[in-house]
């Protein structure tokens, strides 16, 4: 990431260091600290000179008169723009993709690095698996249940299986839902869903679907939902007490407000959906959070959006503190990324 801002190299360094500081000590910085570790000797009174500047320029800010400067958003934007991606600790690298491989789909890999992210940056991780009818099908399978209910079990080239249990107004035998499902997978296997749906319609809907045994039982499943399986994203998070501890300068009650808010599914795609737009496989970052809800104010948001086989996308991210480990958590979200977009399927 390139620094695209107007700051020249010198005030851009000490602005940097600064940053470096306070997500270090979560103190405000003073001039003699910025002077004590340059190397080439510049003096207090002039790094306070460039630290007036910066304040001016919306840099910086001062929380009291005879403390030193803190780092506003605009500052950690610079700085995140002046980092490189580094790789992850060899170890750490060898256990994200033991632990990934462990999972049997795409879907549970996806979920599994909701907890492996927060592992990695003592963040609050997030993984987010978007479904949809671009997906291709593999099998169906129809099982008869007790009291006139059928089992209704769809499977997706992405090993990706869901399942619903329907009521019928009346019985369809084992052999009848056998031959339904001998016609679905005879006809359908390797379409994707969105184009067997309307094909579907299209043959029930024809005069032939009423004289055909088959399909007059077929329009009474399709007709309770036949393939119209749950394709709502699913919303996996973990890491929520690793916010506790972080100086979020929150009152009892907006702490509180802050937890209700992370358990809500539905705020948690709001938030991945308006910060993390761009294009899949490039990591996005978000410093403050204030729109999405005033507790959030001083949480950052890294995430990357992944496109996967077999209609599958998914979004990972890592919420955290501002002063968090910017370098180690948008490395970590970039290998989550790319490993879950290699999953051999």
């Amino acid at each position: 990431m390139a620094d695209q801002s107007d700051l020249s190299p010198r005030n851009r360094e000490i602005l940097h260091s600064i940053v470096r500081s306070y997500i270090e000590t979560g103190e405000p910085v003073a001039s003699r600290t910025v002077s004590r570790h340059r190397r080439d000797h510049l003096s207090p009174a002039s790094v306070r000179n460039v630290m007036s500047d910066l304040c001016q320029e919306g840099y910086l800010a001062q929380p009291h008169t005879s403390a030193g400067r803190i780092p506003t958003p605009k500052a950690f934007r610079s700085y995140i723009e002046s980092l490189t991606f580094t790789r992850l600790a060899a170890e750490e690298l060898a256990h994200m993709r033991a632990e990934l491989a462990r999972a049997t789909s795409l879907e549970r890999q996806v979920e599994r690095s909701s907890h492996l992210l927060t592992e990695l940056t003592s963040g609050f991780g997030i993984a987010v698996a978007f479904p949809d009818s671009s997906q291709v099908m593999e099998h169906v399978e129809l099982v008869s249940l007790a009291d006139r209910r059928v089992l209704m079990v769809l499977a997706t080239r992405d090993h990706v299986v869901r399942h619903r249990i329907i009521t019928l107004d009346e019985p369809i035998s084992a052999v009848e839902l056998a031959s339904i499902r001998d016609y679905l997978n005879r006809d359908f296997q390797g379409w994707n869903l969105a184009r067997v749906r309307a094909e579907l319609q299209s043959r029930l809907s024809q005069e032939r679907a009423a004289y055909d045994a088959v399909l007059r039982k077929l329009t009474i499943l399709y007709a309770r939902g036949l393939l119209d399986v749950e394709l709502s994203p699913e919303v996996h998070t973990e890491g929520a007490s690793n916010l506790v501890g972080a100086d979020l300068h929150l009152t009892q009650e907006k702490t509180r407000e802050l937890f209700r808010a992370l358990e809500e599914k539905k705020r948690i795609l709001e938030i991945l959906q308006r910060f993390l737009e761009h294009p899949a496989g490039e990591v996005a970052v978000q410093i403050g959070l204030g729109d999405a809800h005033p507790s959030m104010r001083e949480l950052s948001l890294i995430g990357i959006a992944v496109s996967l086989p077999g209609g599958l996308a998914a979004k990972i991210a890592v919420l955290g503190p501002m002063r968090m480990n910017y370098s180690k958590a948008m490395s970590a979200v970039l290998h989550m990324g790319e490993a879950i977009r290699n999953f051999p399927g």
